[in-house]
């Protein structure tokens, strides 16, 4: 988990290889929850996908109550297996715009802000089909 997050603080997202179940996993995992075999290796995928699900929640990370709600949904990162998704929130949307299967890029802080953690990437906002 520690290369994820200092990948995550240069701006790219790494995930784990299983060549036997031709997998690739994010977050990264030291093992392959299908085959038990420890993974191949790493890989790099790309911060757009699109959304598997989602919610909406009035209650954010530190469990704390919130006015506005939020939206968390499940991404599917582009380069990732099928239906391996991440979680995290959704920016820059109106709660009626967002749809399953919605395009998204991650919104990074500025490098000089980062600190090798998830929220390094700040949200994730709609993109255009053609837009990467």
């Amino acid at each position: 988990m520690s290369k994820f997050l200092e990948e995550l603080k240069n701006g790219r997202i790494l995930a784990s290889v299983c060549k036997k179940c031709n997998r690739i996993v994010v977050p990264p995992r030291v093992f392959c929850e299908m085959c038990f075999k420890p993974i191949d290796g790493y890989t790099y995928v790309r911060d757009t996908g699109k959304v598997n699900t989602y919610s909406i929640s009035y209650i954010v990370a530190d469990a704390s109550r919130v006015k506005e709600p939020i939206t968390v949904a499940v991404i599917e990162l582009d380069g990732a297996s099928p239906s391996i998704g991440i979680l995290h929130v959704l920016g820059e949307v109106k709660l009626e715009d967002v749809k399953f299967g919605m395009r998204v890029k991650a919104v990074w802080k500025p490098p000089e802000q980062r600190e090798g953690a998830i929220t390094d990437m700040k949200y994730f906002k709609p993109i255009g089909e053609g837009e990467m």
